[in-house]
């Protein structure tokens, strides 16, 4: 059999430390076809959702690439938009993916990862290199609580007093997230701060929400300090990122996180 070539992606650039690696895939390198495929005309789509309409026998394939670009097993998750968070030590990933919405590691090798199309995926990492974490954040996460669970399962693991830096990768961007004021109440309502983070949209009775502002100030009280990224708009950039929002049927991409052995 063929060895497989690695999938063109993003390498996040953050000040993590060197034992961490990260990779967000795009919608170029797989052989999804259709809505999934990809329109920059570099071949198919790499469509890493099961559950949108997609071929799984090329849902499969993408995801077999997708594994032989990183350096362990992926963990995937059964995304609810809650604020469950899996703890992924041993190296085999699960047969059924766990019911959750972060993951956190602290094992050399294993992979962790969400999938998104709009909603944001955050890294986390440990100063210091002894653990990592992922979480997937919507709106309806994100005001449950899933980047505080994140955050808490890693400093529960290695330590209260430990240093953690993030990265926010592609999303729905400031200027495409209209929504209705119950999305503005569920933050604002124990955050009256987080007004600032919504503009008044075009749309009577709407408001343009910034999802990377709100995670920022969420990890800001979390005592997260370090947070880069946030500046990749899922729905501007047709040629790079799938985008529920803007197409309605979507393909998923993968934002990965892993510790490198010592």
């Amino acid at each position: 059999m063929t060895p497989r070539s690695p999938v063109p992606g993003l390498r996040p650039q953050w000040p993590a430390h060197p034992r961490v690696g990260a990779f967000v895939s795009i919608r170029a390198g797989g052989v999804s076809q259709g809505r999934f495929n990809d329109p920059g005309g570099s071949g198919g789509g790499l469509n890493l959702g099961d559950q949108v309409g997609d071929d799984p026998v090329a849902v499969t394939e993408n995801r077999a690439r997708l594994q032989a670009s990183v350096p362990g097993p992926i963990h995937w998750l059964r995304q609810v938009h809650g604020t469950v968070v899996h703890h992924a030590d041993g190296p085999e990933a699960p047969v059924s993916p766990p019911v959750a919405d972060a993951a956190i590691t602290c094992t050399p090798g294993v992979v962790i990862g969400v999938i998104t199309a709009d909603c944001l995926p955050i890294l986390l990492a440990d100063a210091e290199g002894r653990a990592v974490g992922v979480a997937h954040a919507g709106w309806r996460g994100l005001a449950a609580g899933v980047t505080e669970a994140a955050v808490a399962a890693l400093r529960a693991r290695i330590g209260a007093g430990c240093e953690l830096t993030a990265w926010l990768g592609p999303a729905i961007g400031p200027t495409a997230f209209e929504v209705g004021s119950d999305v503005r109440d569920a933050f604002c309502d124990t955050d009256p701060g987080a007004a600032a983070a919504f503009a008044v949209a075009a749309t009577p009775g709407k408001w343009l929400a910034n999802l990377y502002a709100l995670t920022r100030r969420r990890l800001q009280a979390c005592g997260v300090g370090q947070v880069a990224g946030g500046n990749l708009c899922t729905v501007s950039d047709p040629l790079r990122f799938y985008s529920h929002r803007r197409d309605r049927v979507s393909g998923r991409m993968a934002s990965l996180v892993w510790l490198a052995g010592r």
